[in-house]
């Protein structure tokens, strides 16, 4: 059986960490950011984990992940 393909935009969205979760950065920090309070920006830094939900769905554009 051939090597499977790697889907590089999820790859560069997600990171597994060890115990086997999918770690993504948060939405809404790309621009338009001037009428956002501090407060949000600074929370929205943080990284955060995909919902179970969407894990499958992931999982399956990184077969080697």
């Amino acid at each position: 059986m051939p090597k499977l393909k790697t889907n590089r935009s999820a790859a560069k969205r997600f990171k597994i960490t060890k115990s086997g979760k999918l770690k993504k950065r948060s939405a809404n920090r790309g621009h338009i950011l001037g009428k956002m309070s501090r407060k949000r920006k600074r929370n929205l830094r943080k990284s955060s984990y995909v919902s179970d939900a969407d894990v499958k769905k992931i999982r399956r554009l990184l077969p080697y992940g």
